[in-house]
């Protein structure tokens, strides 16, 4: 499992590095059944419990000393129903697993994000997107869920189902692993289909003047700016009727694996070691993309590897006001003194009507700044933090930020819904963790 981190000696690393934990004991269960039992020993033990993927979030959401239950043997699909449109999969399948499954089978997910190496529990409990004008995160697409309790019981839950079961599915779609360990995942799928996308350069201030236009004529607009310079790279996917036109391999390799990963690794290496020269290295690496356009099935055009290893806060402010916090946060990094050799990347999402859905009631954009891993990235990020949340901004459950209950209180107008479920579903807090304590009060 190279894709999960983990250490010696009993001690749990996430992927980016900056969280560790050591649980008392692991289980790798190979059934729901098996599942049951450890949260029900767990319980009888007096010990936490908690499910983790493959490492990828940034803050401390599935760090545990109590009971850590990895769900790599819970994999796979379990049923496809076409009529239906749905497809079941069970909640340790990675998202790289299901996207090839589903392909094979002429299937696909309607958005996704930028990385597959999640599971799809992970993925979706997190509240992991895309960018789309119309279609939303993972979690959106999800239609029914399964999931362990925490007196052991499998509780199912659908849109369709009872009250109680339609407000567990309104909250346990984006569940933060606080009401339970999802053990199911039921997506909405369609026939797959063909993306052009359409990668070029353009000024900063002219991304931002043209945003609503960009963001009204593409299904699925995004950029990267370059932090010191005034470029970005924007890409738009957009469904098309092909025919099919792939990067080719030699060229994909040159543009995806050696300059947007191995050059810019050492771009990394040469920054930490020298800050002076990063605006430099922005100029250069933000010249070094070129324009491009090519067709493919979804996974292949809306994913891509990321082998950088860096640490990364995002936060959810108002569709309206993601030019003016973009602004702001060039003024700042200008003013600071600071030298950020990592690109700002910039997505939306529709309304949706998951409770702690980061779009929860409201057209949303997504400003995430990174800095690679092993950087001191506090300065930045508090800095950035400080603009963001002032557009009311909602950060992303599985990235770094230092927000409370209090805060989320006031930002959600659902938090009681989430917080009075989950007394009902988990009163002795099994599923608890400093984390959530922080987040969701105790």
């Amino acid at each position: 499992m190279s894709s999960t981190a983990s250490g010696k000696n009993g001690t749990w690393r996430n992927w980016g590095g900056n969280v560790a934990a050591r649980p008392a004991r692991e289980v790798v269960p190979a059934s729901v059944e098996e599942l049951s039992e450890a949260v029900r020993r767990a319980a009888e033990d007096g010990l936490k419990v908690k499910a983790v993927g493959t490492g990828h979030s940034f803050t401390s959401i599935a760090a545990t000393d109590g009971v850590l239950i990895r769900p790599q043997l819970l994999t796979g699909i379990r049923t496809i129903d076409r009529e239906a449109m749905t497809v079941t999969v069970e909640a340790g399948t990675p998202l790289k697993r299901l996207n090839v499954a589903l392909a094979r089978e002429g299937l696909s997910l309607t958005n996704m994000g930028d990385i597959m190496e999640q599971t799809v529990s992970g993925a979706t409990s997190t509240g992991t997107h895309g960018t789309g004008r119309e279609s939303a995160s993972l979690a959106a697409q999800i239609r029914a869920l399964e999931l362990v309790t925490a007196d052991g019981s499998v509780l199912t839950c659908s849109e369709k189902g009872t009250d109680e079961e339609r407000a567990v599915f309104a909250a346990a779609r984006i569940g933060l692993g606080a009401l339970g360990i999802v053990t199911a995942i039921t997506f909405a799928v369609e026939p797959i289909f063909l993306l052009t996308a359409r990668e070029e350069p353009m000024p900063f201030d002219r991304v931002l003047a043209d945003f609503d236009e960009l963001w009204a004529e593409n299904e699925h607009f995004e950029f990267y700016w370059f932090p010191h310079t005034g470029s970005t790279n924007t890409k738009r996917n957009n469904r098309s009727a092909g025919p099919e036109k792939p990067v080719g391999q030699l060229a994909g390799w040159f543009e995806d694996e050696f300059l947007s990963n191995g050059v810019f690794q050492a771009a990394q290496w040469v920054g930490r070691a020298v800050p002076a020269t990063i605006p430099s290295i922005a100029q250069i690496s933000s010249k070094a993309l070129s324009a491009r356009t090519y067709t493919d099935i979804p996974y292949k055009v809306f994913t891509s590897p990321r082998r950088v290893r860096f640490v990364e806060m995002e936060y959810a402010v108002p569709r309206a006001a993601v030019t003016e916090a973009l602004r702001e946060l060039r003024t700042m990094v200008d003013r600071s003194g600071l030298r950020v050799s990592f690109p700002v990347e910039v997505r939306t999402a529709p309304a949706d009507d998951i409770t702690l859905s980061t779009a929860s009631g409201r057209d949303s954009a997504y400003i995430a700044v990174h800095m690679v891993k092993g950087t001191p990235y506090q300065a930045y990020f508090t800095a950035a933090e400080r603009i963001l949340i002032a557009h009311e901004g909602r950060p992303h459950w599985g990235k770094v930020h230092t927000r409370d209950a209090d805060y989320f209180a006031g930002i959600y107008p659902r938090f009681g819904e989430f917080t009075a479920l989950r007394d009902r579903l988990d009163p002795e807090r099994r599923f608890q963790n400093d984390y959530l304590r922080r987040v969701l009060g105790s």
